[in-house]
């Protein structure tokens, strides 16, 4: 018997670490969605404990979740990613520095394959939490 979900959201959580310096992006994902879209667009089965896989997964992502600000892209560094059988976590980090104040996210993991996926990404500015919702006709907000 095949297992389907009903709802398809991923959630994105964005704070600064005051230890480090760094700004932290944690992104977690239902794992059949991401195995579903992989296969879809590849035609193969993926293993995301395959350095290979990860890699192609990787570029995939990078290129649906972006943050700009006025002087363009961010460099957003892919830290790593846990996966179990029911999610994966994508890691990235802004290196020694604060979120700008004024930026564009495009969070739109997903949203080209699953018409009713929900990207729904909380932004922790010094313990105000505001939260913004992405979906396929939304994939960009710029922020305030």
């Amino acid at each position: 018997m095949a297992y389907a979900h009903r709802f398809h959201a991923a959630i994105t959580d964005i704070s600064l670490n005051s230890n480090t310096g760094n700004t932290e992006i944690i992104h977690t994902l239902m794992a059949h969605d991401i195995e579903a879209i992989l296969e879809n667009l590849y035609q193969r089965q993926f293993d995301l404990s395959d350095p290979d896989d990860v890699q192609v997964f990787r570029k995939y992502f990078e290129k649906q979740f972006v943050i700009s600000d006025v002087n363009g892209v961010l460099p957003v560094k892919w830290v790593g990613l846990k996966v179990d059988p029911n999610s994966v976590i994508v890691f990235q980090e802004i290196e020694k520095r604060t979120l700008p104040t004024q930026v564009k996210i495009r969070q739109a993991v997903l949203t080209d394959f699953l018409s009713d996926q929900v990207n729904t990404l909380n932004l922790n500015r010094d313990g105000n939490v505001q939260t913004l919702t992405f979906t396929r006709s939304q994939r960009e907000i710029a922020f305030p």
